[in-house]
């Protein structure tokens, strides 16, 4: 409603057209996730770049198949893994920046959370055509949770392609909404399914290759960004091996199994698959800590920057014995941790979609995405903009290091890049590898 007073309503016309000037998409077609919210930070804003998106089938051949391995016999599968790649893109005037993505809410074979389509809106052209003119950009590699999806971080993915990355978003097989298996299946398979896509799009990036991406990608020069059981699997693929102690427990939880071992900290061959090709790592809210996955050998392992991102009320990961553990005990590591205050462990996804809003659906179809204390919008915004700092500062070498040295308490002083009064709530921690 427009206010009665004229001066009143010159004042509320005129911030309506500073808002249609500075916030276009949201104003002109609708809030899309990862627009930028009238408080966003000054990094969140979308690069310059637009952006194109296709999905890519891949085949890990001859992997083992630890839901079907028995006493101590490993069974073996061709591993389908399915990716979804954003890139920078030469659209025509005709082409519009606007697509449809398909998801479902449920978890598959859990009859209490049936499969319910649902569409969202991003900001992509699907199939547009590469900007091969501009070189190579560096590559991003993305691992959603336990469950989720390639699309789980959309408002993320996309804002990343749009400054000049490659990023590809895995869909890792029996961990997705739509064929959730048991567990032991995420716990061999993430950090391998996050090397083998790597390869896998550095062979598609070389120049000559009949691929869109010919030419196109620097994957030496790499990002693994991984949220909950995907900080679990970026977390081990740059090199924090797991602890002997949870590979004895995943033996017990799968009959003996010692397939886990060649993920082991001190393992020759788990020592030899680090990839020197990553160069950062973003972990939100990384699974593991407090069930043993890694002890204080085992962080050692850890030597690329790494930006940690959690709630410091989180329930699932944990915090002070959880996430926070991680960040002390990774001592050869340049790392901070983002922690929101008073947020649980969804410091990540997009913001819940409008059908988990309808009554009678279970309250875990909203809580997947949700948080109790924070708009999940102002969160995106806000991962946007330290994400873009960190990989734009190890990936690009970016003049970012203002936005990343701020006040340890963002109470104490607005943040640099934050609107006035808007920093609140948050900490931001920084320590140097000790070698």
């Amino acid at each position: 409603m427009i206010p009665r007073f004229p001066q009143f309503r010159l004042i509320f016309v005129g911030v309506l057209i500073a808002q249609i000037l500075l916030h276009p998409f949201s104003f002109a077609q609708g809030f899309v996730y990862g627009d930028a919210l009238p408080d966003a930070p000054e990094l969140s804003a979308r690069g310059e770049y637009k952006i194109g998106v296709r999905t890519l089938d891949f085949v890990n051949k001859d992997q083992i198949d630890i839901l079907k391995s028995k006493n101590g016999v490993e069974a073996r599968y061709d591993r389908p893994v399915k990716v979804e790649v954003w890139y920078p893109a030469a659209l025509s005037a005709e082409q519009s920046e606007l697509i449809t993505y398909e998801e479902v809410m449920g978890t598959a074979n859990d009859p209490k959370r049936p499969l319910i389509p649902f569409t969202f809106r991003g900001r992509a052209s699907r199939e547009a055509a590469p900007l091969a003119t501009a070189g190579a950009f560096p590559l991003v590699i993305v691992s959603h949770g336990y469950v989720g999806s390639r699309y789980l971080l959309s408002y993320l993915t996309e804002n990343l392609a749009s400054k000049g990355y490659i990023v590809v978003a895995i869909d890792h097989t029996e961990s997705t909404f739509r064929d959730a298996a048991p567990f032991p299946s995420t716990l061999l398979n993430r950090s391998k399914d996050i090397l083998f896509v790597l390869n896998q799009v550095a062979d598609l990036g070389k120049p000559g290759s009949t691929s869109f991406l010919s030419g196109l990608v620097d994957a030496g020069t790499t990002g693994l960004v991984g949220y909950s059981m995907g900080g679990y699997g970026v977390l081990n693929a740059a090199g924090a091996g797991y602890s002997e102690t949870f590979a004895k427990a995943f033996g017990g939880m799968t009959g003996g199994s010692q397939a886990l071992a060649v993920r082991t900290s001190g393992n020759v061959d788990y020592e030899k698959s680090i990839d020197p090709r990553v160069k950062a790592v973003v972990a939100f809210a990384p699974w593991g800590m407090e069930r043993g996955v890694w002890d204080v050998e085992s962080l050692k392992g850890l030597k690329v920057p790494t930006f940690f991102v959690a709630g410091d009320q989180d329930d699932v990961s944990g915090y002070e014995k959880g996430i926070k553990a991680i960040y002390i005990g990774a001592v050869n590591a340049e790392r901070y941790l983002l922690t929101y205050q008073n947020a649980r462990h969804n410091v990540a996804p997009n913001p819940p979609p409008a059908e988990a809003l309808q009554p009678g659906l279970p309250f875990d179809e909203y809580y997947r995405y949700a948080e109790p204390a924070w708009d999940e919008r102002r969160l995106n915004n806000i991962n946007q903009h330290f994400v873009t700092a960190f990989l734009g500062k190890y990936l690009k070498g970016a003049d970012y290091a203002k936005y990343l040295d701020v006040p340890e308490k963002s109470n104490e002083k607005t943040w640099t890049g934050f609107k006035p009064r808007t920093s609140t709530g948050m900490e931001l921690l920084h320590a140097e590898a000790e070698k």
